[in-house]
């Protein structure tokens, strides 16, 4: 396991318990003791959890875990949600692609499904696709995350407002059916909402991390969305609540 997603999964891990120990993570990783140590300690200096004698603790707060911690985590799962999100594009298609992990991956998709238009304020997935052709990508301006690589605030909404796109796959930190779509910063939920009222039809891709789970920011109640596209391992009873509120629900 690379070191980076050993990181992503410490942090999930003690973000969803509150704490934990050294001992309970080097079964959960299948590492020594050690490294586990060293891995605390690294995400200790980086303010991404607080040590604690024997372990860790994140206050019972959820916190955002940087993009490039999250990149290799469930990606078999990712990857098969893009699948089926790709198969929602014709050719021809405008879509906007927020940023995430899991929209990173349908794009990678679309940039072989022939003539599609990409809207993004993701400057990792511009990079991905910029150079293919076939490709006609928009990029929205804004203020830089280092957290997301999304560009967010006044410019990139004002920008999103003089747009229309057939389609828009939305990332998320968290959906429920109380709740609806959440992330962790307020500009983000901000700028996403642009892309929700830019967009002809809303799709939500998040792996089975997201569902159930709510996080600081709103982004829009469920009524706003026509799609979830998750996989096989998330809940049962918060796929059928979210699919009792009208969207409709597809776990690959």
């Amino acid at each position: 396991m690379l070191r980076t997603e050993r990181h992503a999964r410490i942090l999930e891990h003690v973000s969803a318990k509150g704490s934990v120990d050294v001992n309970e993570l080097a079964r959960l990783l299948a590492v020594s003791g050690a490294t586990v140590r060293r891995d605390l300690q690294y995400l200790s200096d980086r303010k991404l959890l607080q040590r604690t004698h024997g372990g860790a603790v994140i206050g019972g707060i959820s916190i955002e875990v940087p993009i490039q911690r999250r990149m290799e985590r469930r990606r078999p799962e990712k990857q098969a949600i893009a699948r089926a999100a790709a198969e929602l594009v014709p050719p021809g298609a405008v879509v906007g692609l927020t940023g995430g992990t899991t929209t990173t991956e349908v794009a990678r998709l679309l940039v072989g499904r022939g003539p599609v238009t990409i809207v993004t304020n993701a400057v990792n997935i511009a990079a991905e696709v910029v150079l293919h052709k076939g490709v006609t990508l928009v990029v929205i301006g804004g203020d830089a995350r280092s957290e997301s690589y999304e560009l967010v605030g006044p410019i990139a909404e004002k920008t999103l407002a003089d747009y229309h796109t057939d389609i828009t796959f939305l990332g998320v930190d968290g959906i429920s059916a109380t709740h609806g779509c959440t992330t962790h910063d307020q500009l983000e939920a901000a700028t996403d909402r642009a892309f929700v009222r830019s967009s002809g039809g809303i799709v939500v891709v998040a792996d089975q991390s997201k569902i159930g789970k709510v996080t600081f920011a709103k982004i829009c109640p469920l009524r706003d969305i026509q799609h979830l596209i998750t996989d096989a391992g998330a809940p049962g009873d918060q796929l059928a609540a979210i699919a009792d509120a009208g969207v409709t629900v597809t776990a690959v």
